[in-house]
């Protein structure tokens, strides 16, 4: 079943974006796929609680809005891996405030250490993830 757009009906460009990665897993997808190139069961290892078919759906979806490129391998058995394109590259780029945003006020700004979270702390997006 197929996602209905709203072409020309967004009322500005962050109504547009979030038509783009909405739904709880889509961020989390473009991040990991942010590292390299995965294959579905990579990328359900790197998102616990993700079922298989939402993370296959949301994958669907990212395609069709080409930020996810699917390459799919002429082998036995089967491989598929999936990238970010140029155009989920620079959707990432421009998540990077928005996680640094999320670092400073809802983690509270503060290192494993117990201490002030500095601008070259790596805190990990991801559970599981470091």
């Amino acid at each position: 079943m197929a996602r209905a757009r709203r072409p020309g009906s967004y009322v500005c460009g962050i109504d547009a974006a979030m038509d783009v990665i909405g739904g709880k897993w889509k961020v989390l997808i473009l991040w990991a796929l942010h590292e390299k190139p995965c294959r579905f069961g990579e990328l359900r290892r790197e998102l616990p609680g993700v079922t298989e078919k939402v993370l296959a759906a949301h994958l669907r979806e990212l395609e069709e809005d080409g930020i996810v490129h699917r390459e799919a391998y002429d082998e036995v058995p089967p491989r598929v891996e999936y990238s970010l394109t140029e155009r989920g590259e620079t959707l990432n780029e421009a998540l990077g405030p928005l996680g640094d945003w999320g670092k400073e006020n809802m983690l509270g700004g503060v290192s494993a250490a117990g201490g002030q979270m500095r601008e070259d702390d790596d805190v990990a997006l991801i559970a599981g993830r470091p």
